[in-house]
């Protein structure tokens, strides 16, 4: 006589990253032509998923950090709110305050919480190298096709669904994707997910080169370099042979590449001889900085105070602002209201104080993230994926904050890599599927031992 058992539906659990992924999936939509290129849906949907994670935290009410992780998080409030105190005026200061917090301190905090394992850090991986897919393909169309951004005359230069008003955010997506993409490409998953990520990989170059940006140019190649040298010395020499290989065949063979293109690279290398005006711009913009922090070195001149004090300290080479025009936009003239720097933008808005304490917090986190990694490399150990990628993403960013600040829509997909870059370098204490490595000391017990195992 057979026995029948009852089949048991286990209820379907919804991964709680899923409204991250949402906010990295807004800024797939176009940007309404001629906006000023602030805050967006995807800012607003941030603002909820920081909401959500305070109501999955006081349904709990358990302590989700460890106390080195919530300094090392609540770092940089010091000197934001003395710089929100200083600003110009009361609204200034709020709205910065609220914009620095957003970015570089709550959405951070809320996605290291709602990240569970490698799996939930592996699929907003994988949604950045979707938004890259993207953002890349309308890019490419947009260089092909002559309906892009205006560059030297031509609607050629690639700015995905941005608009020109925001002119390097489909160049710091793109890069994001690639970054991520190398990152798990180089990992010890399965051949078929290292092979579709080293084919997404390549696909994202030449939206990345037809972006005509500089410093994102600057930033993935010492960001690329960096995550190959940390993969293993070997593997980076052989995938460094071999990158030098498709090159001389691509440009020396089949003539790949514009002159504009081959101009653009050639302009990295003359910054002192003869710069652009955008150059010119933008070291004019720098030394402005640098007088407003001397000014007031300690405090500087307040949040959103640079646009204010920028015409006091600037010399007569700073023009009046950049044109833009094409992707769907009239022409216009776009005012310059920071200095493209933002260590500069910080060192003058929050002077020393700020600079140190949102540095700091940077630092303290490449460190835990480099002793993450190391321990992710030894044989038998898991994770090497996540690792390359959250310090890859710190790399970029940090190099390309020599070059670029926030502001625009692309600004909350920062957030968000503070965030990967966090869950990585920082221990939890309610996650079965915490950080390879904590910068706390192995007394600390089950948190240090449960890390390990990542």
């Amino acid at each position: 006589m057979a026995l029948t058992l009852p089949l048991r539906h286990r209820p379907v659990r919804f991964s709680p990253v899923l409204p991250v992924a949402a906010v990295i999936a807004l800024l797939a939509l176009p940007v309404a032509p001629g906006g000023e290129g602030g805050a967006g849906p995807a800012d607003a949907l941030s603002a909820l998923v920081v909401a959500y994670c305070a109501v999955r935290l006081l349904r709990t009410r358990s302590r989700p950090l460890t106390r080195r992780a919530a300094l090392i998080l609540a770092l940089p409030v010091p000197g934001l709110a003395l710089a929100a105190l200083h600003a110009v005026s009361p609204g200034a200061g709020i709205a910065g305050l609220g914009r620095y917090l957003q970015i570089f301190v709550l959405v951070p905090a809320a996605v290291l919480l709602l990240i569970r394992d490698r799996r939930d850090f592996r699929l907003l991986a994988w949604a950045f190298v979707a938004l890259a897919g993207w953002q890349g393909a309308v890019g490419v169309h947009q260089y092909v096709t002559g309906t892009g951004a205006s560059y030297q005359g031509e609607d050629i230069r690639a700015v995905g669904t941005f608009g020109p008003s925001d002119v390097m955010g489909m160049a710091t997506v793109v890069s994001f994707g690639l970054v991520c993409a190398v990152g798990l490409a180089l990992g010890r998953g399965q051949a078929r997910t290292r092979l579709t990520a080293t084919a997404c990989a390549l696909a994202l170059l030449l939206p990345l080169a037809v972006s005509f940006s500089r410093g994102a140019w600057i930033a993935t190649v010492v960001t690329l370099t960096a995550q190959l040298v940390l993969a293993g010395v070997r593997r980076a020499l052989k995938t460094g042979a071999v990158v030098v290989a498709v090159c001389v065949v691509l440009v020396g063979g089949f003539g790949a590449g514009t002159a504009m293109l081959q101009e653009r690279i050639d302009s990295i290398t003359q910054v002192t001889d003869a710069p652009d005006q955008s150059v010119t711009d933008r070291y004019t913009m720098w030394a402005a900085a640098v007088d407003m922090w001397r000014g007031q070195p300690l405090t500087g001149v307040g949040l959103k105070g640079f646009p204010e004090y920028r015409d006091g300290h600037a010399s007569l080479a700073l023009s009046s602002g950049s044109d833009t025009e094409g992707a769907g936009a009239a022409y216009r003239r776009q005012p310059l209201l920071s200095p493209h720097n933002m260590y500069l933008l910080v060192l003058a808005e929050q002077g020393l104080t700020g600079l140190l304490c949102l540095a700091g917090a940077w630092l303290a986190l490449l460190v835990c993230a480099l002793r993450g990694l190391w321990r992710s490399r030894a044989p038998g150990a898991r994770g090497l994926d996540c690792a390359l990628t959250a310090c890859g993403l710190l790399i970029w960013q940090l190099v390309d904050f020599a070059y670029a600040d926030i502001g625009g829509p692309s600004t909350v997909l920062t957030a968000v890599c503070f965030g990967l870059i966090a869950w990585w370098s920082l221990p939890t204490t309610d996650t079965s599927d915490t950080p390879a490595a904590s910068c706390a000391p192995a007394a600390r017990g089950a948190v240090t031992e449960k890390a390990a195992l990542r």
